[in-house]
């Protein structure tokens, strides 16, 4: 590391005409640009520049070096450039994992409206309701429901919902409610267990095993759609279906918090940020949508 130091410091001698130039330009002492001069000749053994009062000559050693030692210049500036344009001009490959009920009217929208934005972002969207590895599987971005333990990740909750439990038809009965054929998403367990809450304080506790399962919420609202059973769809699908209606209509579930979680110790890359803030504007229109 030390030798690319002093050979990007030769070329600077070389190129501004002198050691005290130089030294202005890299704001440095004359003595520590002399002395890395000195370290690089006697390292490779050869005299490079002969000095004299009045001027400096490369030897022709000192000449085929300084062409290399320009190129490695030229090379770091270039790529300084090319790092600090991701400060200014959201670009870049961007992974973002989010679960599948989030993914088609949340996530995917908002990345849409990114990408007319700025063209130099490229996204990559991993739907999956599989928690994935944000090290390992080189997610820059994850939106989850529900913290996370992890404490190598960073998190920030940007919103909420409510789960919605659904039927195609209305079922009014209490018998009709709590015998209907239950479908349940991959994260649920078989064994069911809802509070429902009300503003009258007559809470319901629904209890329940699961009579289908499916690994995929899309699938497991085409399963209510076709009128086989009932079911969690968020609320702000709803718009989408108004052939679902709610079982416990007087009643609520507990909202889920949605969080944006992250593995970078130094905060989110700008085009990550871009996305993040898009997602969440998104996430707060949705779901003041009514239902």
């Amino acid at each position: 590391m030390n030798k690319l130091r002093q050979m990007a410091i030769f070329a600077h001698i070389v190129d501004l005409g002198s050691i005290t130039a130089a030294a202005e330009s890299l704001q440095l002492s004359k003595s520590v640009i002399s002395q890395h001069l000195k370290a690089l000749e006697l390292d490779i053994g050869v005299t490079l520049l002969k000095r004299t009062t009045r001027r400096q000559i490369l030897t022709s050693a000192g000449s085929s070096f300084y062409q290399h030692c320009q190129v490695l210049n030229q090379t770091a500036d270039v790529a300084w450039q090319q790092a600090q344009q991701h400060l200014a001009i959201p670009q870049g490959t961007v992974r973002i994992t989010a679960p599948n009920a989030l993914m088609e009217t949340l996530v995917a929208p908002a990345i849409a409206l990114v990408m007319q934005q700025y063209p130099l972002i490229e996204p990559n969207l991993i739907s999956s309701d599989i928690h994935l590895d944000l090290n390992r599987d080189n997610i820059d971005l994850a939106i989850r429901v529900g913290e996370s333990k992890d404490s190598n990740i960073k998190q920030r909750r940007i919103g909420s919902f409510r789960d919605v439990l659904c039927s195609v038809n209305a079922l009014h009965q209490p018998a009709q409610q709590m015998q209907a054929c239950y479908i349940a998403n991959s994260w649920q367990s078989k064994q069911i267990a809802h509070h429902f809450m009300s503003d009258n304080h007559d809470d319901i506790h629904y209890n329940v095993t699961a009579s289908c399962q499916t690994n995929s919420f899309h699938t497991c609202l085409s399963l209510i759609k076709a009128g086989v059973g009932i079911g969690l769809v968020p609320d702000f699908h709803l718009p989408h279906y108004p052939e679902l209606t709610a079982v416990f209509s007087q009643h609520k579930l507990p909202l889920n918090a949605v969080y944006s979680m992250h593995p970078f110790t130094s905060g989110l890359p700008l085009h990550a940020s871009v996305c993040l803030q898009a997602i969440e504007e998104k996430l707060a229109l949705i779901t003041k949508a009514p239902v």
